[in-house]
């Protein structure tokens, strides 16, 4: 007896995995995080405000705007699941200078007084995660591999 067996993808190819299903909740909530973060320094601190205060902490005030525009861009590409790994190491050295700079001399804990450096941190290393996850289920450009 002779059997010959067929060689077909695996099904676990073409439906979204848990890791998948989780690498979605972690871009979309650090897509929103991020949104949140560019609406508050253009709604409430304001975009000249916000380049004081960074003038103020030993930054360019230019720089404030790149901020900006980056959790912006970076924020909405996140949602939609675009150029997910690129977008999230690009969005790194942005939570590395807030460590570096409002939040690196408050001490580790964030419910010091002016915000320790935990939180960027934290987040510094999920973006690393989210990167390494890719962009997972539900992405305009899925980039799992």
């Amino acid at each position: 007896m002779s059997h010959t067996a067929t060689h077909t993808a695996p099904l676990s190819t073409s439906i979204a995995s848990n890791a998948d299903y989780a690498a979605t909740i972690l871009r979309v909530t650090m897509g929103i995080y991020f949104l949140v973060h560019a609406w508050l320094k253009i709604a409430v601190f304001t975009p000249a405000g916000t380049a004081q205060f960074f003038e103020s902490i030993g930054f360019p005030g230019f720089l404030a705007y790149v901020v900006i525009a980056a959790e912006l861009v970076g924020g909405v590409a996140l949602i939609l699941g675009l150029w997910t790994r690129w977008v999230s190491l690009a969005l790194v050295p942005i939570l590395l200078g807030s460590i570096y700079a409002p939040h690196g001399a408050a001490g580790f804990i964030f419910s010091n007084q002016g915000g320790g450096w935990e939180f960027p941190a934290f987040w510094a290393v999920a973006l690393v995660a989210q990167a390494l996850l890719g962009s997972g289920a539900y992405a305009l450009k899925w980039n799992r591999g």
